[in-house]
């Protein structure tokens, strides 16, 4: 009995690859759809380096590994975050219950609180399925701190 244990345990790591494809090879139905949703809901415009400047032309490989421009407001300068490197160190229910927390401007979190557990689901193995890429974003930085350039200046209330 605990050899059959220690051997679902060993099997325990591939199942995420099992769900992500089908026998076929083929990516599942979630995570295309994870992929739709990212491409037209707009998180590529700021958790990918470069995308609108490209006109969305950016290969995939890069999409949301976070950036360096930073958005400076009266809340502090925020990043968008390396969102791949992120929901690596997540289950989905955490990704879940970030996702649907209030977050720092400029993101649109309330954008991901309206949207659907099935798509969040989709974007988190989206993310499971392309694995980790690129380096963590800057940290936040306060709003007495100036940050380096690149940033973009909100205007002060």
């Amino acid at each position: 009995m605990r050899t059959v244990f220690l051997w679902l345990l060993a099997l325990l790591p591939m199942v995420g690859s099992v769900h992500a494809q089908d026998k076929g090879g083929k990516t599942s139905a979630d995570v295309n759809r994870g992929r739709y949703l990212i491409n037209t809901a707009g998180c590529n415009d700021c958790h990918t380096p470069g995308y609108p400047q490209a006109a969305g032309k950016v290969d995939e490989k890069l999409w949301l590994t976070g950036d360096k421009l930073g958005w400076r407001g009266p809340w502090g300068t925020t990043y968008a975050s390396n969102l791949r490197l992120l929901a690596s160190k997540m289950t989905e229910s955490q990704f879940m219950v970030r996702a649907r927390s209030e977050m720092r401007p400029p993101m649109p979190w309330f954008n991901l609180r309206d949207m659907s557990d099935r798509d969040v689901r989709a974007i988190y193995r989206w993310l499971k399925h392309m694995g980790p890429a690129g380096e963590p974003a800057p940290t936040y930085l306060p709003p007495d701190k100036t940050p380096p350039q690149p940033y973009v200046q909100f205007p002060m209330k």
